[in-house]
């Protein structure tokens, strides 16, 4: 009888949490301990994989999916590694794959210093590998809630953990690890909140670096300082580089940290966390903006105004404001020249482009609807200035009244979608315990995971909308006082500026024409928040 002949492929992998064991788990102690096991047993060694610096408890693994790859199309038929929990420390991932994938696919499995061979299916190992696949998976939860509150530990006393300071530092050599400033970043840094706040957009601010030569946060950090980055990088800026800066709080001074977190140990995406979790250390370092500066790109950020330019390179400061009261759609900005001088107007910008079949004319002159706008602003900031106590009251109970319970609801139904993600995954453990145990049936327990698999998708997708709208909702509830201090400073504005726009204004409803509707034209002016009805009531009163 022809022996059978063994193509083996050496899986090593090693975690960031792993490099505290010392050099008894170090890629090459489990290169030395696979090579002997494969050459005393007589197997031939078709290839090494090599995942380090990975965690054990995802299978989205680069080198872990090429070895099953080859498993799977039979160029291996052997996978050797150290320990179960070198392969994972998922033991429901760890247990499919050994009980059902490889004897599908007639691949022998070898765990050496467990005793696994999948060989040898009756040997006391393989009965207690279920045990230890459960430790494993244990181990890695108890290792990741220990860091996790030895990160926050640090972050609360200011000591800076990321891999790297946000570009605009360095990180310092003293004990916290303290951001200094770079003084060439940084200018670039300021630059881009200057940029974003007198309306520019991330996409304009990114073509304006990359048309100056400006080389983008990574390759400068390569350049200046010799640090690789994670991928190739060709020095461009782009939208998600500006943003994330225009984003980062650090810029501040304060040592912002905890701003982003996995769902668990095993699910690594992704999510920023609600702001009252973030671990805030004030004025820990040099700022490179002051909070007035993103105080005005949170408003440009708010606001519904893009700010397009014509072609001769002009933005008006209502440009996107705008908006026609029958259609919806935005005002479009034109303008005449006559004998050189040249008069700017607004219309519907759905009549100016489909014509009356859709909307009727909403024509009115640019300066027109400036001076009304103007007009009210001013208007505003004097009531304000005469009876500031009583306006400020009346504007906080009016927010109070009309986002407390709608948070409240999203609150109470994030918490109930977050239990349920925590039972459909002790469920799916329920099962395979089961299934071990021989209390269900194969078919029946792989039906059970594939449902409450699709279950938990559909639910983490529920989870990320409701925290998305609740991030946006908290961050458009402005205090009184702040909108009570942008809109003094206009007291006496003798003219529109778009800086103004977006500091207070949300958008700017247009009417008919008269001459089209038969009736006075009405502009409605909405605010970013709803303190006219508030002064408009204290008027009326």
């Amino acid at each position: 009888m022809k022996q059978k002949t063994y193509i083996a492929g050496l899986y090593y992998r090693k975690s960031q949490e792993d490099e505290r064991q010392g050099e008894s788990i170090s890629i090459e102690n489990q290169r030395t301990i696979l090579r002997k096991y494969a050459e005393e047993h007589g197997f031939e060694i078709y290839d090494e994989y090599i995942d380090d610096g990975v965690s054990g408890t995802t299978f989205r693994r680069p080198e872990v999916q090429r070895l099953l790859d080859d498993a799977k199309t039979g160029v291996i038929n052997t996978i050797i590694v150290k320990d179960l929990s070198r392969f994972g420390r998922n033991y429901i991932e760890v247990g499919q794959y050994v009980d059902y994938v490889f004897p599908a696919f007639g691949i022998r499995f070898i765990a050496i210093q467990d005793n696994v061979d999948t060989e040898n299916r009756d040997s006391g190992a393989m009965e207690m590998m279920p045990i230890m696949n459960v430790f494993n998976e244990w181990h890695a939860a108890n290792t990741s809630k220990k860091i996790r509150t030895v990160l926050k530990a640090n972050a609360r006393e200011g000591k800076y953990h990321a891999r790297k300071a946000p570009y605009g530092y360095t990180k310092g050599d003293n004990e916290k690890k303290t951001p200094i400033l770079d003084e060439e970043a940084a200018a670039v840094v300021k630059r881009i909140f200057e940029m974003r706040a007198s309306g520019l957009s991330p996409h304009k601010i990114a073509d304006t670096l990359n048309a100056e030569g400006v080389l983008n946060p990574s390759r400068y950090c390569l350049e200046r300082y010799g640090v690789v980055g994670r991928r190739e990088n060709v020095g461009l800026w782009s939208f998600c580089g500006v943003n994330s800066i225009l984003q980062n709080p650090t810029y501040l001074g304060h040592m912002v940290q905890q701003r982003w977190s996995s769902i668990s140990y095993k699910n690594h995406k992704r999510y920023i966390k609600d702001e009252s979790e973030w671990v805030v250390v004030h004025n820990t370092h040099e700022p490179i903006i002051s909070q007035e500066l993103w105080d005005k790109v949170r408003e440009v950020e708010k606001s519904v105004a893009q700010g397009r330019k014509t072609k001769r390179g002009y933005t008006h400061p209502l440009s996107g404001f705008l908006f026609c009261a029958d259609c919806g759609g935005k005002m479009k900005l034109n303008y005449i020249n006559r004998n050189g001088k040249v008069d700017f107007n607004f219309n519907c910008g759905n009549h100016v482009r489909l014509g009356k079949s859709y909307c009727f004319s909403h024509f009115i002159q640019a300066k027109d609807i400036e001076a009304i706008v103007l007009d009210d602003i001013r208007t505003m900031a004097q009531r304000i200035v005469l009876d500031e106590k009583t306006i400020r009251e009346e504007f906080i109970r009016h927010n109070a009244e009309l986002a407390d319970k709608a948070i409240k609801s999203a609150k109470k139904e994030l918490q109930g979608k977050r239990k349920r993600t925590e039972e459909l995954s002790r469920l799916m453990q329920i099962a395979y315990e089961d299934r071990l145990k021989g209390k269900m049936p194969e078919d029946i327990c792989i039906s059970f995971i594939q449902k409450y698999s699709e279950e938990q998708k559909k639910v983490e997708a529920e989870i990320a909308e409701l925290e998305e709208w609740l991030t946006e909702t908290t961050n458009t509830i402005q205090s009184a006082d702040e909108f009570i201090r942008n809109i003094k400073k206009y007291l006496e504005a003798p003219e529109l500026t778009r800086e103004m726009c977006y500091e207070l204004l949300d958008r700017v409803v247009v009417g008919g024409h008269p001459k089209h509707t038969g009736k006075e034209r009405v502009i409605d002016i909405v605010y970013k928040v709803d303190i006219a009805s508030v002064l408009r009531y204290k008027l009326n009163k």
